[in-house]
């Protein structure tokens, strides 16, 4: 090594230092011309993962309130609630309870 000649740390040592991310991750996507294409037109060749990320976080991000509609099905009982002898005159109340609410 010469005298005032640094090492260059690896890339791998520290990946956040050199791609801005705590992990480094990679995927292989593979997707038809036509795709891409409509892809480049919209977002722009320069801009394909940002959008591939958000349209990605935006799919997961709706199958998670559909798990939670899921989940939650068949979780009231089927008698016993406020509104069970007239459904009609317990909406009109609500609506005007919150009436009060607001004014």
């Amino acid at each position: 090594m010469q005298r005032g000649h640094q090492r260059r740390p690896s890339v791998l040592a520290d990946p956040q230092r050199f791609v801005g991310y705590r992990m480094a991750m990679r995927l292989h996507i593979t997707l038809d011309d036509a795709l891409v294409a409509e892809l480049d037109r919209r977002a722009g060749a320069r801009e394909r993962s940002r959008f591939i990320a958000a349209a990605v976080r935006r799919v997961l991000a709706e199958q998670a309130g559909w798990e939670a509609i899921e989940s939650a099905l068949g979780q009231l009982d089927a008698v016993g609630h406020d509104w069970d002898d007239d459904p009609a005159a317990w909406v009109r109340a609500q609506r005007s309870a919150a009436d009060r609410r607001v004014g």
